[in-house]
């Protein structure tokens, strides 16, 4: 009888110092959304956040989550394309290149009719001198129109859990 309780203290022992890193564990980040098989942690969107909030102090965090997995989204589009930069704004730009800015035309009467429907905003500036930035503000408002319908249907296939207690 007194082996048998050597052996269960003994026993005991063994499992409380096996298990000793499990018993002293805390919790040090929490998740604060899952794209697919990736992890936003609430330590990433807080330091996201705060530098959000320094160019725009009526931001969102739930805007700044939405940004962080739209730009996780369309970078993980960009690796499927082999697409590299130095960084992850470069890699983007080129990524928005390569899919949506090429396949934009804007027509000579495109151009014509902005400058016509807009006259009084160019001042005493002929369509010739202000044929450049029309062309380049109708570009980027394309290019706005079908990113927004790309990331609609990027989020639309993937798994989006957000966690965001509020």
């Amino acid at each position: 009888m007194k082996g048998t309780k050597v052996s269960l203290f003994l026993g005991c022992a063994v499992l409380l110092v096996i298990n000793l890193p499990f018993v002293f564990a805390e919790v040090v980040d929490r998740v604060a959304a899952f794209v697919d098989d990736k992890a936003i942690t609430l330590s990433e969107l807080e330091d996201n956040y705060k530098t959000a909030v320094k160019l725009r102090p009526d931001i969102k965090k739930e805007e700044v989550l939405n940004t962080k997995i739209n730009r996780m989204l369309l970078l993980r589009e960009a690796k499927k394309l082999r697409i590299e930069g130095a960084n992850a704004d470069e890699v983007l730009r080129e990524y928005l290149e390569l899919k949506l800015k090429t396949f934009i035309k804007i027509t000579e009467d495109d151009l014509r009719e902005f400058y016509e429907q807009n006259r009084k905003e160019f001042g005493k500036a002929e369509f010739d001198d202000a044929r450049e930035k029309i062309e380049e503000y109708l570009v980027e408002k394309e290019v706005n129109i079908r990113l927004k319908k790309h990331i609609e249907e990027l989020r639309s296939k993937a798994y989006i859990k957000i966690q965001l207690d509020n």
